[in-house]
């Protein structure tokens, strides 16, 4: 008889419970290494089981006392919004978290959702992390490629690899735009960054009433057969079930949750019940609110007392100024998006509430993040019904308009934004709003944390400068766990940020922040931090201006402040004191080479359409075969501003045909080919602002048949109109000459669908979701002609789509 016998003991700083090499057996790691190795086998094998002895392996656990992990991020929202830090719109869902625990009060994002995203789930900057920007404006640099590479692991790997259950709900935005679809990859994806459960949407915004919506890799439709569904709710309740789940799998098992909703992103679309509650409450408009929000934060303290609130600029009207219909319209814009905060806020409440049910509220670590940069100017001078519009640089819907959809507003026939004016009120009481990483309107958000029993001054306030960066190693540093040299077998990037650990300590109130230098950069707007002192460039253009000419990055004028004494940003010290300038600024190219921020690029026009890896670069031709649905919008064809041709091979059923051929888009914009009570329609939806149809006058006898429609595109220029013939059997049954297309971006949370309409309909009046076709669909093939642009149309279309698909 041979038998072998293998003795194993846990590693150094190890803690092994129960007997190893028994099933119950658990070990901590030293998590230098993850996954870690393989432990040898340390029982006996011989010849048969009688002569054996078995031996488990110890389930890897996080290190005694660990806490759970409640991670939320808002999105959207600047420093004034929150009424924990001043605003006028409750958020006790914040208020509760800061009264157990601290609010922070210099605490800072990156200026722009994806970018913000990524430094948070990394702990490193952004650009160190490949998101300089957001995906859609990636470029092929190391800074800017939209990549979080293998030597970049999320806090979500390393507590799962420390014995976390760890899960994603909301918003990912990290996500390239080619990797959405079937094929992947998703290394990009949730499921590849460490997080063993994914309840969301992949890009920048959706519908909240008909979301873009994931469980891990397949979409989903839970709207379907539940009326009044909306996704800010639901992502509530699919938050509790998972952790109740968790505590009937394994309730001893500590539990890391990404909570990352969507609002306040636009579309806002709170429920009625929500928008009813805020009836009224901004006819007093944007300048008095300004000064309701300022006085707030001094009386709460959330600004220090000798803290200025910063002019109004000359560039946005004044409430005083407008009309009778202005004021409505802007009131109730603004009555929605607050209505869209609270709403938010409540949802989240009751998520932080089942942590309290379970009884495990005494040891989870909460962190709750208002916004992921300031509050969105995006929604132009006059706000929109459908921000499409904006994003197509149509900026000026007539108020007129707009107040038709006065009682829709926010309902699932509208997707709405408000005027910038409110964003520049919803940040105070600093200069500018989201996309400006120079100021603190672009980068300063409310921050609340709480952890019962370790921090001991419940209620208070810090004042230490922080970012982004450092909420993974306060998170390291509350479950006791280190930074892994090597993930998968990659040595991993240091860790950039910065334990705010010590702030919990009332002890510390007054200590020095440990974060001495923070560089900030986005699309060439810069500011560096450095103890107390901060310079930043001035932003040359606005940026709700849709293809203005830019300086090069280099010719930015150049401001300087001593946030010790100016915590807004009010008094440019920079033509006092031009060698802290000059010393400040060469702090910034010294970070900015250190950290992969060059090259400095302030085109958003050559960003936003340049190529970039996709299984679809350089086609023209489409074919497919049968039914499909779900195809991403950025493996679709793109039919504007071109000449195509759409062809679909059909064959309609006795009784006549009726169902959707092929659809892109949707109620916001996009086009659809069907069959209408057996009539062949081609359906062109102008961004919600005019609806387009071509229409056989006969139905299709049973039988196969040949249905094209042909698009002749007037370019060129952007937005043209053209000429569409349809045919049926190579003969002509409907022609229209249109004025104008959608000029730069289809609906990107749309899909493109063939057999079905999937998420909302082309024409309401023509027909309701799914509208699947009764016949059956041999090919559907598009064949599209080079773009079509003017002299100058390619700055504003790059500039419309980097705007649009933030």
């Amino acid at each position: 008889m041979f038998a072998a016998t293998f003795a194993v003991a846990p590693a150094t700083g190890q803690d092994v419970t129960g007997v190893l090499g028994s099933a119950g057996a658990t070990t901590t790691i030293d998590g230098r290494q993850l996954p870690p190795p393989a432990p040898k086998f340390g029982g006996v094998i011989g010849d048969d089981a009688a002569t054996s002895k078995p031996w488990w392996a110890p389930r890897v656990v996080p290190p005694k006392g660990a806490p759970n992990v409640l991670l939320i991020m808002t999105d959207d929202q600047g420093y004034g919004v929150s009424g924990t830090f001043g605003g006028v719109i409750p958020t006790p869902a914040v208020d509760r978290i800061a009264a157990a625990g601290l609010r922070y009060t210099e605490f800072n994002s990156t200026a722009l959702c994806s970018p913000t995203r990524a430094a948070l789930i990394t702990g490193r900057n952004h650009h160190e992390s490949g998101f300089g920007v957001i995906s859609e404006l990636s470029t092929g640099f190391p800074g800017y490629d939209s990549y979080m590479g293998e030597d970049d692991a999320t806090i979500g790997e390393i507590l799962k690899e420390h014995g976390y259950a760890t899960s994603w709900f909301g918003k990912d935005h990290n996500i390239p735009a080619s990797s959405y679809g079937a094929s992947g990859p998703y290394e990009q994806w949730p499921s590849g960054m460490g997080f063993q459960y994914f309840y969301g949407f992949p890009g920048g915004e959706t519908d909240q009433w008909t979301p873009y919506l994931f469980r891990d890799h397949t979409q989903i439709f839970p709207w379907i057969g539940h009326p009044g569904y909306n996704l800010t709710t639901d992502l509530a309740d699919e938050a509790i079930h998972h952790m109740k789940d968790l505590q009937a799998a394994n309730p001893d098992q500590p539990f890391f949750i990404y909570y990352v909703p969507g609002g306040t992103h636009s579309p806002h679309q709170p429920t009625k019940e929500w928008i009813d509650k805020f009836h009224g409450k901004f006819d007093m408009g944007w300048n008095v609110l300004r000064d309701q929000i300022f006085a707030n934060q001094q009386r709460l303290g959330v600004i220090p007392a000798n803290a200025k609130l910063t002019p109004w600029p000359d560039v946005l009207p004044k409430w005083d100024t407008l009309s009778a219909d202005e004021k409505k319209l802007f009131s109730r814009q603004a009555e929605v998006f607050a209505a869209f905060a609270a709403y938010t806020d409540y949802e989240i409440g009751r998520v932080i509430q089942e942590i309290q049910d379970e009884g495990k509220l005494d040891n989870t670590l909460i962190i709750y993040v208002v916004g992921d940069n300031g509050t969105s100017p995006e929604g132009s001078l006059l706000g929109t019904p459908n921000v499409y519009t904006a994003y197509n640089g149509i900026l000026d819907v007539p108020v007129a308009e707009q107040l038709k959809l006065y009682d829709a507003w926010g309902g699932p026939m509208t997707y709405p934004h408000m005027a910038v004016a409110w964003a520049w009120a919803f940040d105070t009481p600093f200069k500018w709003t989201k996309q400006i990483a120079s100021h603190f309107g672009g980068t300063r958000q409310g921050l609340a944390i709480s952890w019962p029993g370790h921090i001991n001054d419940p209620g208070g306030i810090r004042k230490q400068f922080h970012h982004i960066i450092d909420i993974v190693p306060t998170i390291l540093d509350a479950a006791q766990i280190k930074a892994p040299e090597y993930v998968n077998g990659i040595k991993q990037k240091p860790i950039e940020g910065v334990s705010m650990t010590y702030t919990f300590d009332k002890a510390n109130a007054n200590a020095p922040t440990t974060h001495h230098v923070q560089y900030f950069e986005m699309i060439s707007n810069r500011g560096i931090f450095k103890d107390g002192w901060y310079a930043n460039t001035t932003p040359p253009v606005p940026p709700w201006v849709i293809n203005a000419k830019m300086p090069d990055p280099k010719d930015y004028k150049w401001e300087l402040y001593n946030l010790t004494e100016d915590y807004s940003q009010f008094n440019d010290l920079s033509t006092q004191m031009p060698d802290k300038l000059k010393e400040m600024q060469a702090l910034f190219m010294e970070e900015a080479k250190k950290y992969n921020v060059l090259p400095l690029q302030n085109d958003t026009f050559a960003r936003a359409i340049q190529p970039r890896p996709s299984p679809m670069a350089g086609k023209n031709v489409y074919s497919y075969r049968g039914a499909i649905t779900g195809i991403p919008d950025a493996d679709a064809p793109n039919i504007l501003d071109k000449n195509y041709t759409i062809t679909a091979e059909v064959e309609t059923p006795q009784g006549g045909g009726d169902g959707m051929i092929v659809t892109g888009g949707g109620r916001w914009g996009g086009y659809g080919l069907y069959l209408l009570k057996g009539k062949p329609v081609f359906t062109y939806n102008l961004l919600g602002l005019e609806r387009f149809h071509w229409i056989g006058a006969d139905a299709l006898t049973p039988g196969k048949h040949t249905v094209v429609f042909d698009f002749t595109y007037d370019g060129p220029g952007v937005g043209k109109g053209g000429s569409g013939i349809l045919t049926v059997d190579g003969k002509q049954v409907a022609t229209q000459k249109i004025a104008h297309t959608i000029p730069f971006l289809s609906v990107i949370d749309e899909t493109f669908d063939i057999g079905s309409d999937t998420r909302t309909p082309v024409d309401d009046q023509d027909y309701q979701v799914p509208f699947a076709f009764n016949g059956t669909i041999d090919t559907v093939t598009f064949k599209l002609g080079p773009i079509q642009l003017g002299a100058g149309d390619d700055g504003k279309m790059k500039d419309a789509i980097s705007k649009g698909k933030d």
